[in-house]
């Protein structure tokens, strides 16, 4: 039974080398501390880890040997050993076989030959970018097939990137010769081994299926061309026109990678360009190839000049100091490959490599594998034009307008350059929408907060949208919801003084993974991204809502604000106006707000009002316009309903002046209604009281059809505003509180409302001319009011005169004399004739009235016909229903089709 130690993978690894050398353990230690590290590498091969490829590779390989039995023998296996999952990389067991058969540097029939796979350094892609594999086809598992040993060359040309060199800087190199048996001394194979050696660290990334560039006789010797070449010199010569060789130039080229000026190639700083100096002597071939490689060197030096500029600026932020760092990453990659071709080069000078052999640096080979890393170069560096002068979430929307391209790998670049340039912008984010905390030192996230602002302002002012700052792969609708977040949750603290944790607002848990989330942000914009954002915005939402509705009783006071300053608690207004009617009457000078205070008290106690909530009724208060010259009490009262702390919020100064605006328009609209039904009622009771009087019938006839005039316009209006206009509105609003998923939507929809009944009520700019029409119709009815009180007194004065003379007369009859005198009689007679010819003065004086008062109205339905709001367009048609003024006004005969026509061309 074996022993631990004899398990062990260092005894089993040793074991290994020395059956593959077949020497002793002392003679195989070099090559042992050399597999040791290789298995202690991050090296793999650069091909795509399909199983089933490699499988059907080495059955095709059978069947090419004509081992069908073999074929069918290793499917067989292969399918037991894939159904019963013993082992986990069964791809790189299948590879390691399929390597050891078809290497062509093993000889026939020998295993101690298989040394030199440990000069093999396995590349692996492992890069901090995506990086996109080619097809299996372009990438052959196995080298070029060969008629006999070492008849051809193995390498040959290929493309690759930055990541096509598999060679890392921290992983095993090749031994050198001394470490491989039978190579101590360069024989006549020296070519052969020296491509072996050389060639090994690109042999796994260029395709074997392109023609060499150098061709070798069948024995391993160089061809007569390649004997016949002399080695190039790697310098100039000393004078005169100097002579560039071509290893002198892949020399310079390389300094160039790096942004340093070689001794043929230079920066001008003139053209902004690498140029060969005039003095070298070179044909115009290499000339162009060298300019063509020099272009890497320049964008090497755009982007590094950036970071070097960028990295030190602390106003920069953390998005673009991320933009940086991404940078840099991409250029460790670019200098990755830098050290693998100077490695390169070093390896040629030691070991005297010319230009000859295969595995030689040549202008052409560094074009080849320089094409990917340029791109990728130009990327970076148009990355960096566009992001000039920009920062934090315009930063990043610049690195997200370059990934909106059909090239795969350009995009997968842009893609992590921005999952790292948006990491910060994620952090920003998650720290607003889970603790309602704002750390933008450097204002990059598109959340800005003013320290000015007071608590009162919080909600409307102190947080708003940098709208520049927005990234571009986040839609409008997804930064309002973030900006609601965050202000809900401050709103809570500061404003409703609800300290409960967002943790328990919020049922999403915070995410950890800020890399995960960014890109879930570019991969799955409409479900997990989104997703996150939706439940912190639904669950805050609704929890702030909840908090104004039960906490601060929000729609209750909304209901309140309907009933007293819209006018709905109907009794209340009525007892209201009764009771203050012998106190508006008066001068306004002659008004105190205590004594108007104490009579509301009195008009809430003794009508429904009364029941609603003491909160309520205490917000429930007077208030005394400013006074003008001649104003009365009507002109300067109203009601007011004070609001405080989160009702503030929705009840904003704006909104309360404007209700106070509509309340002082509905107030004198009732106040109409009301002069109007005292004048039916004085009808009323002067009808029968004036009936001795037959002459003055005519006076009271004409007051009554222009009263009626007046009670059909005003009960037209009132119902055009209390039904139309108030009730239609209040109906949205109520609809859309109940609906609201936000605060926002409940300001939105109140200042909505507030805007539908300041311009249905004709109290915008646009309607000043009908407000100014509108109110000449109420001083009219006040006039009304005026003369009719002052013709009714004159008449029940000239009704208690006679009476008095009557009685007079049946007093002194009954004492037995005469009733009258001569001249008493002719007293009584004078005065009688007197009032009689006063009448047509009244009558022409209501006359007058009423033209006036039929002339504005005309004028105001006139203007109504030319609206653009079709409710007041219809309302004309009421007020004229019997068509009366349109037969006085000529401007109101036009048909219905016509006045739309109209008012639709102004």
């Amino acid at each position: 039974m074996a022993t631990p130690d004899q398990k062990s993978p260092n005894v089993l690894l040793q074991s290994l080398c020395c059956r593959i050398l077949g020497r002793s353990e002392a003679d195989v230690a070099q090559q042992f501390q050399y597999a040791v590290r290789v298995i202690g590498s991050n090296f793999a091969p650069t091909v795509e880890r399909d199983e089933f490829l490699v499988a059907e590779k080495i059955k095709k390989e059978l069947t090419r040997q004509r081992r069908e039995a073999d074929a069918a023998l290793f499917s067989e296996l292969h399918r037991k050993l894939h159904s019963q999952g013993v082992l986990k990389n069964k791809w790189s067991v299948l590879y390691l076989l399929l390597s050891l058969s078809e290497d062509p540097r093993r000889q026939p029939g020998k295993v101690s030959n298989y040394a030199t796979l440990f000069a093999q350094a396995l590349p692996r892609d492992a890069h901090s970018t995506p990086y996109y594999y080619a097809r299996p086809q372009t990438l052959p598992l196995n080298y070029q097939e060969r008629s006999a040993p070492s008849a051809q060359s193995s390498g040959s040309l290929g493309s690759s990137g930055i990541s096509s060199i598999g060679v890392h800087t921290n992983g095993p190199t090749p031994p050198p010769p001394s470490l491989l048996p039978g190579q101590s001394h360069l024989g006549p194979g020296t070519g052969d081994c020296l491509r072996q050696q050389l060639g090994a660290r690109l042999a796994w990334t260029l395709p074997a299926s392109q023609p060499s560039l150098q061709t070798t006789t069948s024995k391993g010797v160089p061809s007569a061309a390649s004997r016949s070449m002399t080695r190039p010199r790697r310098d100039g010569d000393a004078g005169g026109a100097v002579e560039v060789t071509e290893a002198a130039l892949v020399r310079d080229i390389l300094y160039v990678f790096q942004g340093i000026d070689g001794r043929n190639i230079k920066m001008s700083s003139a053209d902004n360009c690498y140029k060969v100096e005039g003095k070298a002597n070179l044909n115009k071939s290499l000339r162009d190839t060298a300019m063509r490689l020099a272009e890497l060197g320049w964008l090497h030096n755009k982007i590094r000049k950036y970071t070097d500029q960028r990295s030190l600026d602390r106003s920069f932020g953390l998005v673009g100091q991320s933009f940086c760092a991404a940078l840099h990453q991409e250029l460790k990659e670019y200098y990755r490959l830098l050290s693998v071709l100077h490695s390169q080069l070093q390896l040629e000078d030691d070991q005297g490599v010319n230009l000859g052999f295969e595995s030689s640096l040549t202008l052409r080979r560094l074009l080849v594998w320089t094409y990917d890393p340029k791109i990728r170069l130009k990327t970076l560096a148009a990355l960096v034009d566009h992001c000039q002068g920009r920062k934090g979430g315009e930063l990043a929307s610049a690195v997200h307008a370059y990934t909106k391209t059909g090239d795969p790998s350009m995009r997968s670049l842009v893609q992590h350059i921005l999952s790292l340039v948006s990491h910060p912008v994620l952090s920003f984010l998650y720290r607003w929408i889970y603790d309602g905390e704002l750390e933008d030192t450097h204002h990059e996230f598109f959340v800005a907060s003013d320290p000015t602002v007071k608590t009162d302002r919080l909600w409307h002012d102190k947080y708003t949208l940098r709208t520049s700052m927005i990234p571009s792969f986040m839609t409008m609708d997804q930064s309002r919801k973030v900006l609601l977040i965050g202000k809900s949750i401050n709103f809570l603290h500061q404003v409703c003084h609800d300290q409960t944790p967002p943790t328990k607002m919020i049922a999403v848990p915070r995410s950890a993974e800020p890399l995960q989330d960014a890109a879930d942000l570019f991969t799955d914009l409409e479900n997990a991204f989104q997703g996150k954002i939706d439940a912190a915005y639904f669950e805050t939402s609704k929890y702030l809502l909840d908090v104004l509705n039960r906490k601060y009783s929000l729609l209750d006071h909304m209901q309140a604000v309907r009933r007293y300053l819209l006018l709905g608690q109907g009794d209340f207004i009525r007892h209201l106006m009764d009771l203050l009617k012998p106190e508006l009457a008066r001068p306004a000078t002659t008004l105190y707000q205590h004594n108007l205070t104490g009579i509301l008290e009195t008009a809430v106690r003794a009508t429904n009002a009364q029941f609603d909530s003491p909160e309520i009724l205490k917000r429930l208060d007077v208030r005394l316009l400013e006074v003008s010259p001649g104003d009365t009490g009507w002109d300067v009262f109203s009601l007011d309903y004070h609001v405080d702390g989160p009702i503030a919020t929705v009840f904003t100064r704006e909104c309360m002046s404007h209700y106070l605006r509509v309340f002082n328009f509905l107030w004198r609209a009732k106040r109409m209604e009301y002069i109007l039904t005292d004048i039916r009622k004085g009808h009323m009771c002067n009808a029968k009281l004036l009936r001795s009087l037959p002459e003055f019938s005519g006076v009271l006839h004409h007051c009554h059809i222009l009263a009626s005039e007046m009670v059909h316009f005003i009960h037209q209006m009132q119902y055009y505003i209390t039904f139309e206009v108030l009730e239609c509105s209040w109906d949205e609003l109520w609809n859309q509180v109940q609906q609201a998923q936000d605060l926002d939507h409940i300001i939105a929809a109140h200042e909505a409302f507030l805007g539908t009944v300041i311009s249905r009520c004709l109290l915008d700019s646009d309607s000043r001319a009908l407000l100014n029409q509108l109110r000449a119709v109420f001083d009219q009815i006040i006039e009304l009011q005026s003369t009719q009180d002052a013709i009714c007194r004159a008449a029940l004065e000239e009704l208690q005169r006679r009476l008095q003379f009557e009685d007079k007369k049946k007093q002194r009859e009954a004492e037995g004399q005469w009733g009258v005198t001569a001249a008493e009689e002719e007293q009584e007679n004078q005065r009688i004739r007197e009032f009689r010819e006063s009448i047509p003065k009244m009558c022409s004086q209501l006359r007058i009235l009423t033209h006036f008062y039929q002339g504005v109205v005309q004028q105001f339905l006139v203007l109504l016909t030319t609206s653009s709001d079709e409710s007041l367009r219809f309302l004309s048609f009421r007020l004229d229903f019997n068509e009366h003024y349109r037969a006085r006004e000529p401007r109101l005969r036009v048909s219905l089709g016509a006045r739309g026509r109209r008012s639709s061309h102004t």
